[in-house]
């Protein structure tokens, strides 16, 4: 079966709470009143492959083949708010089921992507709480059925992790594809699989034709007071970063971080999109506390808007990252 002959039937799908969070937020648009109706995302475990890549980009196939899929997340509140600023981690398994990073995958064991670093990026909500990843369709691998994960960070110290899952049918006809019909078929439904059986309807992705590919959309609620920690666990406990001051800034801004131990340390500004602005640091530091000061007054201009300033450190203990944001007016 061709993709272009599969995407002719496809039509927007949507099921669960991605309908009364969209229909609240036009409502909201529309100057209307609607009672709140954003359900916020169930909590579902990150699974074995995450690691803190922390790659800011919209684009995050490193050319891995498929069927190209846009992925649109809207961030809000419980009252149906878009929230801006938020950091939206996202990463997911190749048209072949494997993951970046890690050894022991495949149907006998033997694939190993260690150090490698596809499908995986962050991106900051805009204004309207949205971002956008480009990717392709998730494969499948034993034991689960097709899904993206998602991580969401409201602050260096509140996350909200889950999964999104796909229309069975619309997984039916991409595997069918040249790209996917040597793994073949999914084994299972979202129905028999041991985690999404539980949330797949309210987890679902509104999945629509997209020129050659897809479009797959969905609303995040997520509740402020829904906090936990994992700024030592991302960080190895090798380092902790401060929230710049002051924030939003127009000239200069100053990041604060301490180091448990002497490291290389690089800190780098990047946009949106993931391109690079400024190159803060990039040396050997000693154990303590540090400032490092970031001027815009001078130099080339830096636009209005939200960046993303991303500490890397790496010593014996090996290799950790963290990103915020940080907002220029």
């Amino acid at each position: 079966m061709k993709r272009r002959d599969i995407l002719k039937g496809i039509g927007a799908i949507g099921i669960g709470s991605a309908i009364p969070m969209q229909m609240a937020l036009s409502a909201r648009k529309n100057g209307t009143t609607a009672p709140p109706a954003c359900l916020l995302t169930p909590a579902e475990t990150e699974g074995p492959y995450y690691f803190n890549a922390n790659l800011v980009r919209q684009d995050v196939t490193e050319g891995k083949p498929g069927i190209p899929l846009r992925l649109r997340l809207t961030v809000v509140n419980q009252d149906c708010v878009p929230i801006p600023n938020a950091l939206v981690d996202i990463w997911h398994c190749d048209a072949t089921g494997v993951y970046s990073g890690y050894s022991g995958q495949g149907s006998n064991g033997n694939v190993s992507t260690v150090g490698q670093t596809f499908i995986r990026g962050i991106q900051v909500t805009d204004s309207a709480g949205q971002v956008e990843f480009h990717t392709i369709y998730p494969g499948w691998y034993p034991g689960r059925v097709t899904h993206i994960h998602i991580k969401v960070n409201l602050s260096s110290t509140t996350a909200v992790t889950s999964q999104l899952y796909f229309p069975e049918n619309i997984s039916s006809q991409a595997y069918a594809t040249s790209e996917y019909s040597a793994h073949g078929q999914s084994p299972l439904t979202n129905s028999s699989d041991s985690i999404a059986r539980n949330d797949a309807n309210r987890l679902l992705l509104n999945v629509s034709a997209d020129g050659n590919g897809y479009l797959a959309t969905h609303t995040i609620g997520i509740s402020a007071v829904a906090s936990v920690n994992h700024s030592v666990r991302e960080t190895g406990g090798q380092f902790s970063m401060q929230q710049n001051f002051p924030n939003p800034f127009s000239r200069a801004t100053t990041i604060t971080f301490s180091l448990l131990q002497s490291s290389k340390v690089e800190l780098t500004v990047f946009d949106v999109e993931g391109k690079p602005v400024a190159r803060l640091l990039d040396e050997r530091m000693g154990s303590g506390e540090h400032k490092i000061d970031w001027d815009i007054s001078s130099g080339a201009r830096v636009a209005a808007g939200n960046y993303l300033c991303q500490l890397t450190v790496r010593n014996d203990r090996g290799e950790f990252r963290q990103t915020q944001v940080v907002t220029v007016r």
